[in-house]
């Protein structure tokens, strides 16, 4: 008889299933931070760009809408007579119930850590976010075994230290976006430049500050390897065995406070008022956050089944193949740091799995 873990939920489940939801986790983080920093440093016209808090805010409510519909789902197939109305009572207790209250520690943080990549991804370009945002794969370590008390072996510190390694060389950039970094980063804080010739007449274009950049994706390295981690914690020791899309009904729905209160009413409130909540949305925006909505409920299905260590090693792996739809649609040519960096990735994947299997 397979465990019940804290999502109650199979330990061990259907191998296939994993390394699906794996493949997902890449595919979402691939296409999430092309398009993301798209939106964020393409040209805009008219009343501006659209507002970072107010795209966290529906991406939490939409995830919210999602996992309360999975969950009444689940409710009615394992309870087929019982109405709608007779689901949504028990739903209610069960999300509400027992420690859930301790969730709010990892949804103001997360909501925090989604602000700051905003701005990394707003200031940095994508190789240069690509190479700062995998410290989060030592901060995730480092406090997994510091809170989980798990223990990693010398083996796997070094596969750590080779995939950070190995991603940074693949992203490793060309001598002229080197002088351009540190053009930008000697540079006195700029917000706009005009460009000419767009559709609308004059269209935005926001100047990247370097600085400022890198702390942010400082900072939410440090909050996604805490957040991760302290979820984990929470689900798995949990004395309450609730479903995965209860845990993520919770998780969203505490989301919501400083998502709304912080972000969209305390930081942007003067704005919204005057250019409207949806100022500067395009079908592109959606598109953003809808990958955002994937992303959470794929990385909960991940947490549940498997360490956030591994988790980070997907998203690892997301940027390689980030690089190689660039070769494919931007004809960036394939370097030496590329094949390099692509087989310390490989060499670092097997070191951490060699022991124990990948997927446990």
């Amino acid at each position: 008889m397979a465990l019940k873990s804290s999502y109650g939920m199979p330990n061990s489940i259907n191998p296939g299933k994993k390394y699906f939801f794996l493949l997902i986790l890449v595919l979402q983080n691939s296409a999430l931070i092309l398009t993301l920093h798209y939106t964020r440093v393409t040209p805009v016209a008219g009343k501006g760009r659209y507002l970072t808090s107010t795209a966290i805010l529906l991406a939490e409510a939409i995830k919210l809408v999602v996992s309360l519909a999975f969950s009444l789902y689940d409710r009615s197939r394992a309870y087929p007579s019982t109405s709608l109305l007779g689901h949504l009572k028990p739903l209610c207790k069960s999300v509400f119930a027992g420690d859930s209250w301790k969730l709010t520690i990892p949804a103001l943080l997360y909501t925090l850590q989604s602000s700051l990549l905003y701005t990394a991804i707003s200031n940095l370009d994508v190789v240069t976010f690509q190479i700062n945002y995998q410290l989060k794969i030592l901060t995730t370590a480092l406090f997994s075994v510091k809170f989980l008390g798990r223990q990693l072996s010398s083996t796997r510190w070094l596969a750590l230290v080779l995939l950070a390694f190995g991603i940074a060389i693949v992203q490793i950039p060309e001598p002229r976006q080197i002088l351009r970094f540190l053009h930008l980063a000697s540079d006195a804080p700029r917000v706009f430049e005009r460009v000419e010739g767009s559709q609308d007449g004059v269209a935005e274009r926001p100047l990247m500050n370097a600085s400022k950049g890198f702390a942010a994706v400082v900072a939410a390295s440090v909050l996604s390897g805490l957040t991760g981690v302290y979820f984990e914690k929470v689900v798995k020791d949990s004395a309450n065995s609730v479903s995965i899309w209860t845990r993520n009904v919770q998780l969203s729905f505490y989301s919501l406070f400083p998502a709304l209160f912080l972000g969209v009413l305390y930081r942007d409130g003067h704005e919204i008022r005057e250019n409207g909540f949806f100022v500067g949305y395009s079908g592109l925006v959606w598109m953003t956050i809808i990958l955002q909505v994937l992303g959470g409920i794929t990385v909960a299905v991940c947490v549940a089944h498997m360490d956030n260590i591994i988790k980070n090693f997907a998203v690892s792996i997301s940027i390689v193949f980030s690089f190689l739809i660039e070769v494919c649609f931007f004809k960036t040519s394939i370097t030496v740091n590329f094949v390099f960096g692509a087989a310390a990735v490989i060499l670092a994947i097997y070191l951490y799995s060699r022991r124990a299997p990948l997927l446990t």
